[in-house]
């Protein structure tokens, strides 16, 4: 943990395929670190995840080169410096749509004076409990902050928040934007893939890195080939949720209603 390899990818320019964990279980997120994606999220946000959850799977996932990042219910400073200290390195927290709140992320992940972040690395897995005596002298080099832009609101200010120092990449929700458009339940719209689309450019063009979810393969080569730097494939529960019901259906079991919700967009 003394470095923060996802970040310096992402500086390089280097594309980053991920995976979502969301069954907010450590033995599941393990055997998904075995597949070999380059980055695992873990979600805080609609999984039912809490610090306590999340620490076991950063744990479980220690072993493996995928580079966990964590998403935060929210913004949360408090919330913000737990996370830190259990470890994390690189966090996506939802729901960004000015440069103020920008802004407030960074002094959040920021050691003073530079931030607001409490100091108890003496006490924290963040500092291998003290054994890392340089910690705070390098702590907020190693911190990596995406922000989500998943708004109407947020993409009508997206320059201001690329602008923001301390922010390293952005993430475009696309369910929460597809519904901020008037779209609910409809990612695919064109509309909204168009707005997607010009995110990805604007974010790219302002030097940082962009990233998304998808879990159709031919969107995701798309946003990688506008640029885009990290793009998530797939959730964990909704792979499990269509292979089993796949299985189920191939011997006659299970509804059409169930593999009609296996197979809908979740993205």
């Amino acid at each position: 943990m003394s470095r923060n390899p996802f970040r310096a990818a992402l500086q390089r320019g280097e594309q980053q395929i991920g995976l979502w964990l969301s069954m907010a279980q450590p033995y599941s997120a393990e055997v998904c670190a075995t597949a070999g994606f380059q980055w695992l999220l873990i979600d805080g946000e609609h999984a039912p995840n809490d610090v306590r959850s999340t620490l076991a799977q950063l744990q479980a996932v220690a072993a493996y080169p995928g580079h966990p990042v964590v998403r935060a219910v929210n913004g949360d400073t408090h919330l913000i410096k737990q996370l830190l200290d259990i470890g994390v390195q690189t966090l996506l927290v939802p729901m960004v749509e000015s440069a103020e709140h920008a802004n407030a992320l960074v002094a959040a992940t920021r050691y003073p004076p530079l931030g607001v972040r409490g100091v108890g690395a003496a006490v924290a897995r963040a500092s291998r409990w003290g054994a890392r005596r340089d910690y705070l002298h390098v702590a907020d080099d190693e911190v990596c902050l995406l922000v989500q832009a998943e708004s109407a609101t947020a993409l009508a200010h997206l320059e201001q928040i690329c602008a923001v120092d301390g922010v390293h990449g952005v993430f475009i929700g696309p369910a929460d934007l597809a519904a901020s458009m008037g779209h609910r339940g409809n990612p695919g719209h064109p509309d909204v893939q168009s707005a997607i689309d010009q995110a990805i450019v604007t974010i790219v063009k302002s030097g940082k890195a962009a990233g998304t979810l998808t879990g159709d393969a031919q969107l995701a080569r798309h946003c990688l080939a506008l640029g885009a730097t990290f793009v998530a494939v797939g959730i964990d529960v909704t792979l499990l949720a269509q292979a089993t019901r796949r299985l189920a259906a191939d011997f006659g079991l299970g509804t059409d209603a169930a593999m009609t919700a296996a197979g809908a967009s979740a993205y």
